[in-house]
């Protein structure tokens, strides 16, 4: 199956397969990493993405800030060296949302053509498969959505979400206040206009790639797809998007970091206690499940239909099987020479018994409780370690011994 799309390394249109899958191999942002020789089409020198993005966004503020004095000292309540979020906002969410590059090309790259040698996708609608894969690619690939991206992020990111609810309610060595009022600092204005920006058009950039994803499963889930309801994993044959999403793991991660890191700062320099935050702490661990597991839903519809037709149909079939079952060797219609001892019969049932057994535990979403506890766990690992600003770590310990077991 080929459809006509843009190779990452080719400005032309070529034909790809389904083994080229991508999220990640596309867009601006990955071509001028290419030319910096940053990044290849396999995704590898992440190390060298992660040291120069990373110190980028994060050397230039450790300087200026040591030239303003306001390193670990200075007439400011939280010096630079103190910040907690800047630190976990440049050097732990920032190389892990790179990293995450690299793990979802990796294991997001065989999705397509797991649809295509599972025999999912039927013969009439191939070209609407080929279709869908064709227009994430040129989504991926579209300068005009990170230019607006970039706009995003200096018209509402910074203008809005990090002036008015994100930036501490107290002087710090990005903000000082004077007579005329609150105003930047050096290190503030490579803060606020450079490393914030950086920072978030990173992270919007996933937001935009799962939009993507997103809306290649929605297209895909409208092709009639030919489901197995007793496929052992319960789901059709659809299992695979379960491990997939698996994927997303480290960008969970980055999200708890990033939580962390803010939690962190008002509770050591706000005097905020851990408590006050279960909210918001609960709501970020929703979002996630909501974003990385909420897509698969789109197949719910057809595996439910897929799991009432095959209980019907299955049904059907182990109630002639048991009839002829039951008159042959309970009703003596069996003949005299044959020997219940080693007949294939019972086997036969068995076999059908386990069938009727998938199709009842079939589930109508490709989410496993596996998958829900990875994603819940990667966001409220980070978290953890607060949690010794309210009790010693002895204390701690024993809690967490005691709940395991």
């Amino acid at each position: 199956m080929n459809a006509r799309v843009s190779e990452p390394g080719d400005a032309r249109d070529s034909p790809l397969t389904t083994q080229d899958f991508s999220l990640v191999l596309g867009g601006p942002l990955f071509q001028l990493l290419r030319r910096a020789h940053l990044a290849d089409d396999a995704l590898l020198l992440v190390h060298q993405r992660i040291i120069v993005l990373s110190l980028f966004a994060w050397l230039p503020l450790l300087v200026l800030s040591a030239a303003e004095g306001q390193l670990l000292g200075g007439r400011v309540t939280l010096p630079f060296l103190l910040d907690i979020e800047a630190h976990a906002r440049f050097l732990l969410v920032m190389p892990l949302l790179i990293a995450s590059e690299l793990v979802v090309h990796l294991r997001m790259r065989p999705v397509a053509r797991l649809f295509i040698e599972r025999k999912l996708i039927p013969e009439s609608a191939s070209m609407r498969f080929e279709a869908a894969i064709a227009s994430a690619f040129r989504l991926r690939n579209s300068v005009l959505a990170e230019l607006l991206l970039i706009g995003l992020v200096y018209g509402v990111g910074i203008l809005i979400i990090w002036r008015h609810y994100t930036a501490l309610d107290a002087a710090t060595w990005y903000v000082t206040s004077s007579a005329e009022g609150s105003r930047l600092s050096l290190a503030g204005m490579w803060y606020g206009y450079v490393s914030l920006p950086v920072f978030q058009f990173l992270l919007c950039r996933w937001y935009f790639r799962l939009f993507i994803w997103i809306r290649f499963l929605w297209q895909v889930s409208r092709i009639r797809l030919i489901l197995i309801p007793t496929h052992p994993d319960r789901v059709g044959g659809l299992g695979f998007l379960a491990q997939a999403v698996h994927a997303f793991a480290l960008l969970a991660m980055a999200h708890g970091v990033l939580l962390a890191g803010q939690l962190a700062n008002r509770i050591l320099y706000l005097g905020a206690t851990l408590p006050e935050y279960k909210i918001q702490i609960a709501v970020m661990v929703i979002f996630l499940l909501c974003l990385v597991l909420g897509p698969l839903l789109v197949f719910s519809p057809q595996l439910a239909e897929a799991k009432r037709t095959g209980l019907r149909e299955y049904g059907t079939l182990a109630e002639r099987y048991v009839r002829e079952f039951d008159a042959k060797w309970l009703c003596g219609g069996a003949p005299p020479d044959e020997s219940f001892v080693g007949s294939g019969d019972i086997q036969s049932l068995a076999d059908l018994g386990n069938s009727f057994d998938v199709l009842r535990t079939m589930r109508i979403a490709p989410i496993t409780r596996e998958s829900i506890m990875q994603v819940a766990v990667a966001t409220l690992l980070p978290v953890l370690p607060l949690a010794l600003t309210m009790m010693p770590l002895e204390a701690l310990l024993k809690m967490m011994f005691g709940l395991l077991f």
